[in-house]
């Protein structure tokens, strides 16, 4: 179960003429915007990358800015957990289980997940609000994933389990968001 007190979102490399190529590249956009608020909406910690943004471009401006405050990872390796900045943020926040989102799901999403369950880590893959450029890349990511050991969830499923109850104070919030 994902809680307030252990969760942390990490959107992978959502940048530039990359993001623009990405298999139904609305509905990723529209639920990682979702997904940014809610977590903001919760007061929970979000980290994002961006591959390369000198060559690859920055994140996109929908994205980056709901992201407004938050300084994102740049990188050069696939997976974020390589990245030295990247593992001593997430390490800081003393927190385990990793909602993920992002492109592309058969590369970067893929190895930053292996790579995050391998250390210990609970890997919570919002599978639509990752893509690929192909419904087939999106898709064999998405399996692979599961098939390491991640649990396949959408944007309101984790909105919904962080939220807990209709009695929330936040609950009005969050049902904005997801409408």
């Amino acid at each position: 179960m994902l809680s307030r007190t252990d969760a942390v979102l990490i959107i992978i490399d959502i940048q530039g003429n990359l993001a623009q190529a990405m298999y139904e590249k609305e509905i990723l956009i529209v639920n990682n915007f979702r997904m940014i608020q809610g977590f903001k909406a919760l007061n929970i910690p979000i980290m994002f990358t961006e591959q390369i943004p000198q060559k690859l471009g920055s994140t996109i401006p929908v994205i980056l800015q709901e992201l407004k405050g938050i300084t994102p990872i740049a990188k050069e390796s696939f997976s974020c957990w390589d990245d030295r900045n990247f593992k001593e943020q997430l390490e800081g926040l003393s927190r385990r289980h990793i909602v993920i989102t992002g492109i592309e799901c058969h590369v970067c999403v893929y190895q930053t997940a292996l790579d995050l369950i391998s250390n210990g880590y609970t890997v919570h893959l919002a599978t639509d609000a990752v893509s690929s450029r192909t419904m087939e890349n999106r898709k064999v990511g998405i399996d692979a994933i599961k098939s390491a050991g991640a649990h396949l969830t959408s944007t309101e499923m984790v909105l919904f389990e962080l939220l807990g109850t209709a009695s929330d104070s936040k609950a009005k919030d969050i049902f904005k968001i997801v409408k």
